[in-house]
């Protein structure tokens, strides 16, 4: 792949013309599935066969898709240039993308199920921005996305060269699919989840009401297998390695993704640790990244995750090598005794502390959350207090960071140690931004 602007980069490149195909199954499958739903909860179709309907719905979503793909395909080109890469699209409507390089976060690879099968991967561009920071090019060859990015990644960094070198990695750690599988089945939620299945159970058996068991079992039947995608089939095979300019996650069993974390993106991490995992003593790392706001979640593309399953040392050491100098391990200040009402159990377990390089706070007793964020990040410290607290004398304390899993606040302090920490946070930050 040449990035130079020759003749044919002046007219573009075509993303790979089996994108029609991939997306023809993609639509077919959707179809297919949401018609399966209607089957399941028992609306009908007259005096057609289900299974008609669903090969019907199949071959006809199959074929728009393939025909939608298809001139999606015909009318998508894509231009890199000296300064910026160029998405074009539209066939009524044209839209012409632009992408500085030096606005390039971060560029990773998707290979959902249906493109891996046909040896393609879909590159997800995140730049500086909101909602509409991702950018996304349906699909290349895998070995043609990997230069790309490469490519790009490396403009961003201020390389010039038509191909830039390969970065060198190194793994730091893997995560085996039978740990995640474990510590999965020990989570709180998959427990409960199945505990409640198999109360249902053992109430339907008894009393014999088939029509409840049924009734009740889909919603947790569909709770226990979104569990299990999200965390198993999401996390399989993770691996975390490390390069000049970040972290790399690769990840995934039946949809592979190749995330990168640039270490001037990371906002602030989260240390969780479920009541279960705390017994044996396992830890989950999700991360803030700038420019991932609100894109963590279901479609395989979860952002937040840095390390499923980990013991403390691993993460101790990941939380430092992301952000220098950073550790839990503070001089904490605790809630007083008499923020009990708002908490009587999990008060015990809230606190907040400070060090040279780190804001850091804990809370939780049926999940132990402990958010650290570096001084230079703070984009922002709040003190509330409501007329209950105040009648206590405890107040909140908020330092803001982009929205994700870090949660660094401080509920129900002593309302004079949550002004003295407000100002010290500020300092602290104001000191090491200079």
């Amino acid at each position: 792949m040449a990035p130079v602007s020759d003749g044919v980069e002046a007219v573009g490149r075509r993303t790979h013309p089996l994108t029609a195909v991939a997306q023809g199954v993609i639509m077919a499958v959707a179809v297919a599935a949401g018609l399966f739903g209607t089957i399941v909860t028992g609306d009908g179709f007259g005096d057609l066969h289900p299974v008609l309907v669903v090969l019907v719905a199949l071959a006809g979503g199959l074929v728009l898709g393939m025909i939608g793909g298809y001139v999606g395909w015909l009318f998508t080109r894509y231009v890199i240039d000296g300064t910026e890469l160029r998405i074009m699209s539209g066939v009524v409507t044209k839209s012409s993308r632009r992408i500085p390089y030096e606005r390039i976060q971060s560029v990773d690879i998707a290979e959902p199920v249906i493109a891996r099968a046909l040896g393609l991967a879909e590159l997800r561009i995140e730049m500086a921005g909101g909602k509409d920071s991702r950018t996304s090019l349906k699909f290349l060859r895998l070995a043609d996305a990997r230069d790309l990015r490469r490519v790009l990644l490396g403009r961003a960094h201020g390389e010039q060269a038509a191909e830039p070198a390969e970065e060198h990695r190194s793994v730091i750690t893997r995560v085996p699919p039978d740990r995640v599988m474990i510590g999965t089945v020990l989570s709180l939620d998959f427990l409960a989840a199945a505990a409640g299945a198999l109360v249902l159970v053992v109430l339907a058996v008894w009393f014999g009401g088939i029509v409840v068991l049924l009734g009740g079992i889909l919603p947790l039947g569909t709770w226990l297998a979104q569990i299990v995608a999200r965390r198993v089939l999401q996390q399989w095979d993770f691996t975390l390695s490390r390069g000049e300019r970040g972290l790399r996650i690769q990840r995934g069993l039946l949809s592979r993704t190749s995330q990168t974390i640039p270490y001037d993106r990371v906002q602030g991490i989260a240390v969780k640790e479920p009541f279960v995992w705390r017994r044996l003593g396992w830890q989950r790392l999700e991360v803030d990244i700038a420019g991932y706001a609100g894109q963590d979640g279901d479609d395989g593309t979860s952002s937040s995750t840095l390390l499923p399953i980990s013991d403390p040392r691993l993460a101790a050491a990941v939380v430092a090598e992301l952000m220098a100098g950073a550790t839990s391990d503070v001089v904490p200040t605790p809630v007083p005794r008499r923020s009990w009402p708002f908490a009587p159990i999990g008060w015990r377990h809230r606190w907040i502390g400070a060090d040279e390089s780190a804001f850091v706070a804990r809370q939780g007793w049926i999940e132990r959350t402990t958010s650290i964020v570096p001084h230079p990040r703070t984009q922002s410290v709040a003190l509330s207090q409501g007329p209950l607290q105040r009648w206590r004398h405890v107040a909140t304390l908020a330092v803001h960071t982009p929205s994700g899993p870090v949660n660094a606040v401080g509920r129900h302090l002593d309302a004079g140690d949550a002004r003295a920490a407000l100002l010290a946070q500020l300092d602290r930050a104001r000191a090491s931004r200079r």
